[in-house]
């Protein structure tokens, strides 16, 4: 229930699941995406998962599709 009051919000994350699924990766490519500075995650502050905010996977998608 939390996840689900937590999408109300106006800035949307996404688990590193979520954000795999909303872009047809592997959670593997990600990771590999974080550390080569393509993509920066957010950290939760309780258990320091990595979380992404929507927009962000949104400009990453537009800057694939342009190439």
């Amino acid at each position: 229930m939390f996840y689900k009051v937590r999408r109300n919000t106006m800035t949307e994350y996404f688990t590193i699941k979520e954000a795999a699924e909303y872009l047809n990766v592997t959670g593997q490519t990600l990771r590999n995406w974080d550390n080569s500075g393509k993509l920066k995650p957010y950290r939760h502050p309780m258990n320091n998962y990595r979380l992404y905010k929507k927009s962000d996977l949104d400009k990453l998608l537009k800057s694939i599709k342009k190439k």
